[in-house]
């Protein structure tokens, strides 16, 4: 796996902690030089210069706000102006909100909406030429709750289910030009994600509760190293799931 992806350029948002930052250690550890998109740029920063000292890969930091269109463009451009076009686009940006949607403001669906959805289309957009010429990946970030109905966060919910059907249905497109597409589905995931109670997940849940943000790395830098495959969708649970709920 290593082999497959040194050298190749990968473009991941939401990268300034939890998933997305656990994914640029393990994309930097198989070689790849790592694009880091999210809003925190002092976060930013320093992860890569960590990267580039513990692994001696190349990194570009870009303060991004998935919800503006103009700083997905700007972000695409960045990275091909630095290394010439990429190979793989993580889309991991996300949120969550719980709430019953008779009391759920306007205001926070669309942030929802905007992040989670209108987000993920941006950056798909815009890395779509980019990966078809060099037959790279676009993996999404699903989850258990976009495959199951969920009373607590329907919205968030919605939104997974929205990213599922929207990179199978980008698949249909691009598949014949030998991109990738792949989706992650997690499950309950330690990290500073924030639980709809409002505390994060590495605070409601013990280290044998839930899985770790670096599994879930261990799965993308898996689908990023298929060369000819696509790994359609990947499911990852703690291992008492299902246990007493279906």
């Amino acid at each position: 796996m290593t082999d497959q992806l040194e050298q190749q350029t990968a473009i991941v948002t939401g990268a300034s902690a939890g998933i997305g930052a656990a994914t640029c250690r393990e994309l930097a550890d198989a070689g790849a030089n790592v694009v880091l998109a999210a809003r925190s740029e002092d976060v930013l920063a320093e992860l890569a210069d960590e990267l580039e000292a513990g692994y001696g890969v190349e990194t570009l930091a870009v303060p991004t706000n998935v919800r503006q269109e103009d700083d997905v463009d700007a972000l695409i451009g960045e990275t091909v102006d630095r290394f010439g076009g990429f190979d793989i686009l993580v889309n991991n940006a996300g949120l969550s909100r719980g709430s019953e949607i008779a009391e759920m403001s306007t205001e926070e669906y669309e942030t929802i909406q905007e992040t989670n959805v209108d987000g993920v289309f941006y950056a798909t957009r815009a890395a779509i030429p980019h990966i078809r010429e060099r037959e790279g990946h676009l993996i999404f970030l699903g989850s258990f709750a976009g495959q199951y109905p969920r009373s607590f966060n329907p919205i968030y919910a919605a939104s997974k289910w929205w990213v599922r059907g929207f990179a199978k249905s980008v698949a249909a497109q691009v598949g014949d030009d030998g991109v990738g597409v792949s989706v992650i589905n997690p499950a309950e995931v330690r990290s500073e994600f924030e639980t709809t109670s409002g505390e994060t997940f590495a605070e409601a849940f013990d280290e044998s509760e839930a899985s770790e943000p670096e599994e879930v790395a261990e799965a993308i830098r898996f689908v990023a190293s298929q060369d000819r495959s696509s790994v359609s969708e990947l499911d990852i649970n703690r291992r008492d799931k299902y246990a007493d709920r279906f």
